[in-house]
This record gives C-alpha cells, sequence and structure tokens, in this order.
C-alpha cells in the first residue's frame, strides 16, 4: 500500500513537471512595422528641413524644402518663350482678307464678260483673260491658305514643346519640397538644414507604429491550421515574464519555406524549415519596433 503511494506521488509530480513546460505559445517572432526611407528627388541646399526624431508626421505633409530659386526661373522664362512663339502666329483671316477681295472683284469682272460677250459687246479674248484671272486668283489663295497653315502648325509645335519643358520644370519643382510618403513617426533623421542634397541621399526614415505586423515562424504541421484573414491571440514579451495580449490577424503566409533562424523558436524547435507569417496588430503605444512577441494560434 505505502508502495502505491509512492508511484502515485512520483507520477503526480511527472505530470505536473509535464504541464509546467508547456509553453503558452505556438510560435514566436520580432514586431515590425512598415518603414520607409525617404530621400531626396532633387539637388540643391535643404533651404528648411522640420524633421525631429520621434515626431509624429502626415501623409504628404511638407517637411522640407531644398533650393527652387534656378528652376522657378526656368519656368518662368519658358513661360515667357511660349508667349512670344504665340504672338507669331499670322493672322490668317486678315492676311488672305485682300486676295479674297481681288477675288471676289474678279468674279464680278468674269460674269460683267459674259454677258457682254452673250449680247455680242465684247470679245471672247476679253472673256477668257476674265476667267484665268479668276483662275491665277483661286491659286494664289490657295498657296497662301497653305502657307499660313504650315506657318501656324510650326509655331503651335514649337509651343507646345514649350510647353512640356515648363511642365517638367513644375514637375522638377514640385520634387523639391520634401513630403513624407506615409503618416507615421519618424524614426531616423539622416540629413540637416543647410546640407547640399543630392538626388538619392536619404533624409529621414519614417515608419508607421500604430499598425504593426508580428513576423513569426510556423512548421509545415502548423502551418495547415493557419489561413488568410484567421484571428489570433498575440503576446507582447516585455520580458521578465511580463507580457500584454492582442487581438491579432494573420495577414501574409509565405509560399516558400526557409531554415529556422536561430532567435526563432518553433512549435517543433528539431523542424529545420520553417514558413514564415505576418500577423497584423493594433498597436497602444506599447509594443516597440524589434521587441520579441508571441502568438497562440
Amino acid at each position: 500500500m505505502k508502495a502505491i503511494k509512492i508511484m502515485i506521488g512520483v507520477l503526480t509530480v511527472m505530470l505536473s513537471g509535464c504541464s509546467s513546460h508547456e509553453k503558452p505559445f505556438d510560435a514566436t517572432g520580432v514586431f515590425e512595422a512598415t518603414e520607409v526611407i525617404v530621400s531626396a528627388e532633387q539637388s540643391g541646399q535643404l533651404m528648411r528641413f522640420d524633421v525631429t526624431e520621434g515626431a509624429n508626421v502626415s501623409q504628404n505633409q511638407q517637411v522640407g524644402l531644398i533650393d527652387t530659386v534656378q528652376l522657378a526661373l526656368k519656368a518662368r522664362q519658358l513661360g515667357v518663350t511660349s508667349t512670344s512663339i504665340a504672338q507669331q502666329r499670322p493672322d490668317t483671316r486678315k492676311q488672305i482678307a485682300v486676295l479674297q477681295q481681288e477675288l471676289q472683284k474678279a468674279k464680278k469682272e468674269q460674269a460683267r464678260f459674259e454677258l457682254l460677250v452673250k449680247d455680242g459687246a465684247a470679245n471672247r479674248k476679253q472673256l477668257d483673260d476674265a476667267i484665268s484671272a479668276v483662275s491665277v486668283l483661286h491659286r494664289q489663295l490657295e498657296a497662301q491658305q497653305s502657307v499660313l497653315d504650315n506657318s501656324t502648325r510650326t509655331l503651335n509645335s514649337q509651343i507646345s514643346a514649350t510647353d512640356i519643358q515648363k511642365y517638367q520644370v513644375l514637375d522638377l519643382l514640385a520634387k523639391c519640397h520634401v513630403t513624407s510618403p506615409i503618416t507615421g513617426t519618424v524614426l531616423e533623421k539622416y540629413a540637416e538644414q543647410g546640407e547640399f542634397a543630392n538626388i538619392g541621399k536619404p533624409l529621414f526614415k519614417v515608419a508607421d507604429i500604430n499598425h504593426l505586423f508580428l513576423r513569426a515562424y510556423v512548421t509545415s504541421a502548423q502551418l495547415e491550421k493557419l489561413k488568410i484573414g484567421q484571428q489570433v491571440k498575440v503576446m507582447s514579451d516585455f520580458g521578465g515574464g511580463k507580457r500584454k495580449q492582442y487581438p491579432g490577424k494573420v495577414v501574409w503566409i509565405s509560399q516558400q519555406s526557409e531554415f529556422t533562424p536561430k532567435t526563432i523558436l518553433t512549435d517543433d524547435e528539431r523542424a529545420d524549415l520553417v514558413y514564415a507569417v505576418k500577423i497584423a496588430v493594433e498597436n497602444d503605444g506599447y509594443i516597440k519596433i524589434g521587441m520579441y512577441g508571441e502568438v497562440k494560434f
């Protein structure tokens, strides 16, 4: 009887020991955010750069300005050039008015000689001369109209080319205004006001820290239990056994396996190949980028 009690006690200890080693999570990972490095799109001196690390910025908010003087002058010059070319366009109506008037006069003469010839008061040669004069004026009018139309088309093409150049300069001017592409928090600042910025030079990094993602790794056995849109429980690990639970949603599952990262623990630590998943979490201000987290399916 005594031996049975001892065996029951040993089994109880073993069972309690086993249960104490059960993990409260299925996988662990690291919290990350959507980060964007904003670079200069134009070269020039940073005339203004209102960026502070830790400050919140809104999408399309202007935070800096690169020197725009030369581009602004170029835009004005192209505007004046376009106006000057437009003033050279011929007034077709006025320039052919004289020929049209002469043509109308010649047609009246032709009609008069037709009546005179019919009545026998004029000879045929006079009528032929009148008809010839009308024909010549017709050809002159057509030639003049063609010259004026060609000149107008050429000048219109020059105006269009100048306007395109102006739009290009205006686009470059817009790129002198440094803006934030997303709403978020400035993580790092790489430049200061007064510095010379080259195209492609990083100016600052901004991240959306209100909407974070936990990148975790699962085994193929766990993979069959997951699907896009699934609701899961996410715990942020503050260290020292301090955790806070958040609702999460699976938004991405990798289609390709990879070797287990050494810093990541999965449900089956012996598995060599795992799949990455991303779980969206709404941040209440306590979760930090790079902090460890756990997920329970």
